[in-house]
């Protein structure tokens, strides 16, 4: 992809960025799970993406976004190592907007991946990376995930995501990371795949 940038986010490009991660999400699995109707998800989606960008994620300085010419082409939202797992209270307002009288389902999703989630060692934690529609299939992905997990590599520290869609498991995987399970979701949800890259990957691939 020609003129492909990665950078660190600000809170400057909160609102490009959730516009961009409701329409790569749109068609995910789990979003169409919690938000069945079409035509309401992508607003609650775009509502969902800035409020956890401004009230959680950019403040830990770890999202990145891939830019061509100047536009916002994918995201890659990461924790640090130590981030407290849950939800800030400050969000929650936004997250109930979002998803009206779904939250309980979001909520119930949330409590089993907190429960699923590794603790027994610091580790980043990629909880959403996300490529515009149009922008797909042109490495953009694969810059923002090879971005962060060279820096993985440089601090000797594992790696951890739910792959809420199976498509993209061959991806993470020719990334260094395996399937270490499932979330144990209610019947009727999709299946979300649980991930670990060890910290001794040496993996610049693609």
């Amino acid at each position: 992809m020609a003129d492909l940038e990665i950078r660190e986010a600000g809170r400057e490009d909160a609102a490009e960025t959730a516009q961009m991660l409701a329409r790569a999400f749109h068609d995910d699995p789990v979003f169409g799970w919690l938000l069945p109707a079409e035509g309401s998800r992508d607003r609650r989606l775009r509502r969902f993406f800035v409020t956890g960008l401004h009230h959680e994620s950019l403040r830990r300085g770890a999202v990145e976004v891939a830019c061509v010419d100047g536009r916002v082409a994918g995201a890659a939202v990461w924790f640090p190592p130590g981030t407290p797992l849950g939800t800030e209270a400050s969000a929650i307002a936004g997250y109930l907007r979002a998803f009206g009288r779904h939250l309980v389902t979001v909520s119930q999703f949330q409590s089993v991946a907190v429960h699923a989630h590794p603790r027994e060692e610091p580790h980043w934690y990629l909880a959403f990376i996300g490529v515009d529609p149009v922008r797909q299939g042109h490495g953009a992905g694969a810059a923002l995930l090879r971005s962060r997990l060279r820096r993985c590599d440089q601090e000797g520290l594992p790696a951890y995501l739910e792959s809420s869609n199976p498509e993209n498991v061959p991806l993470y995987q020719h990334f260094g990371f395996h399937v270490t399970g499932t979330l144990g979701l209610p019947e009727g949800a999709p299946v979300v795949d649980t991930m670990w890259r060890p910290g001794n990957v040496r993996n610049d691939a693609g």
